[in-house]
């Protein structure tokens, strides 16, 4: 991000390259749509472009390329109307040999995913799938790592419920642990 800032914008490329795959899939479980995935996606890396001179050396980059995405999502929202439709695939790099059993699971989990409060959604993609740690999610969002941890726990047990609710088994095992 360095040499971008100094005016290198071909550095831009191997930002994209290094960071592309990641942020499509955080769009695709945002947004369940692939084309809005690719466009939000290429939007991320025109913002970073843009306001390059924002980012700050001593900062996390994931941390802030992900506010821009958090922020190109939110804006992308605002504009449009919030449609959101279900993702093929919830784990994009998912092995074609699942058990059918494995694959009502997670189209359920997907399903009770899709039915959360975009906000705490998120929160679930980016700790869960993105493999964010709390801090990151703490400096992307601009509150404090123990809020993340709360709010994390307070949209797990929401989609807990709401999965419970969609099967009408208790214990979501999918959703445990914790990441700090």
């Amino acid at each position: 991000m360095a040499a971008v800032q100094g005016g290198e914008s071909s550095a831009l490329g191997e930002l994209f390259n290094r960071h592309h795959g990641a942020l499509y899939r955080y769009f695709m479980r945002m947004s369940g749509s692939a084309t809005l995935s690719e466009d939000l996606t290429q939007d991320v890396f025109l913002r970073v472009l843009r306001k390059s001179e924002t980012w700050q050396r001593d900062a996390r980059f994931a941390s802030w390329i992900y506010r821009i995405a958090h922020n190109a999502f939110i804006d992308h929202t605002r504009k449009n109307k919030w449609e959101t439709a279900m993702p093929e695939k919830l784990d994009i790099a998912a092995p074609a040999t699942r058990k059918l059993e494995e694959d009502q699971q997670h189209a359920l989990l997907r399903r009770a995913l899709m039915a959360m409060p975009p906000d705490k959604r998120e929160l679930l993609v980016l700790s869960r799938f993105q493999g964010l740690k709390y801090e990151q999610i703490g400096e992307m969002l601009g509150v404090e790592t123990n809020t993340v941890k709360v709010r994390v726990f307070r949209a797990l047990g929401q989609l807990r419920e709401i999965y419970e609710r969609m099967s009408g088994q208790p214990g979501l095992s999918i959703v445990g642990g914790g990441r700090s």
